[in-house]
């Protein structure tokens, strides 16, 4: 009973340190919709955002200074690689509450779907215990994996 409690206290305190990611692929149109969710405290640590640019984060309205930050932080961060080509990122929507940061983005690709490679370094040089957990979907295929900071990136073979 008393490392239950224990136990249950420690998981309470400590910090969850985790990103969500699923990534859909839609055929007729070519492109992977992306889903992306992390803690906005962390984001920011992890950004390297100067404290007064910080202030300047509106989440609001269409605001061009946030979406060329968070655009910025996801290219950094989060790479999309389909049969040996490197993807580019377009920002299409986001929202911030709860300190949660939800952003919704696409993805351009063309043809046939072989592989995919994932590489997803959010928080991975803050925290050793960092798990980036990411779901890809591409017609019948679908496959779930949880990177952390010592693997940061996983290929998928579509058959």
């Amino acid at each position: 009973m008393v490392r239950l409690l224990f136990f249950s206290l420690w998981v309470a305190a400590h910090p969850v340190h985790v990103s969500l990611m699923s990534i859909d692929y839609v055929q007729e149109r070519n492109i992977f919709n992306v889903f992306l969710k992390v803690y906005f405290d962390d984001m920011l640590l992890d950004s390297g955002i100067e404290k007064g640019d910080q202030k300047k984060l509106v989440f609001s309205a269409d605001d061009d200074f946030t979406r060329k930050v968070i655009s910025g932080y996801v290219a950094d961060r989060v790479m999309l690689i389909v049969n040996k080509r490197q993807l580019n990122a377009q920002l299409v929507n986001m929202d911030l509450s709860d300190n949660e940061l939800r952003l919704n983005l696409v993805f351009g690709s063309a043809g046939k779907v072989n592989s995919i490679t994932v590489k997803n370094l959010i928080m991975t040089s803050l925290y050793s215990d960092q798990a980036n957990m990411i779901i890809v979907k591409v017609n019948d295929f679908e496959e779930g994996v949880r990177l952390t900071s010592q693997e940061t990136e996983k290929r998928f073979e579509i058959n």
